[in-house]
């Protein structure tokens, strides 16, 4: 076991939805503790800049669009082996496939908009942690 910290957006869809206590709760209720969290309108670069691995495929300009069509919720989510947790209240990518209880089976519309962003691994966190965050603005104590 390790503590860790990783990065979790609730996305457009779910803004939109008013669950963002909803989703946190999920979190905080699963052992994560939010050690940085912020509203904020993402610009069109820095979605290109945090998307940047899916350049090249199809969907890119769609997921962009969609990123910065309405405020989102960027956080640092702390605790132990944040990552994989967060990843299983988070639940599969397509929230038709995701299990029961998990955000995206609960608040997901479709596998482009599935409620929720969470890091995949310890390298992405800290890549998409400092996009978003200052060091001073994660708590983690």
């Amino acid at each position: 076991m390790s503590k860790e910290v990783t990065f979790s957006i609730i996305k457009p869809n779910a803004m939109k939805k008013n669950v963002i206590g909803k989703i946190v709760d999920k979190f905080e209720s699963n052992g994560l503790k939010i050690a940085g969290m912020k509203i904020m309108k993402i610009s069109k670069s820095k979605a290109e800049e945090f998307y940047a691995e899916h350049s090249a495929r199809p969907f890119f300009g769609e997921l962009v669009e969609f990123m910065t069509s309405s405020p989102v919720v960027v956080m640092a989510l702390a605790g132990e082996n944040a990552v994989l947790k967060n990843r299983e209240i988070m639940g599969a990518t397509d929230p038709s496939k995701a299990a029961e209880g998990t955000i995206r089976k609960v608040f997901g519309d479709s596998m482009g908009e599935n409620a929720v962003h969470g890091s995949d691994s310890i390298d992405s966190a800290k890549r998409e942690l400092a996009l978003f965050f200052e060091n001073n603005e994660i708590c983690n104590s």
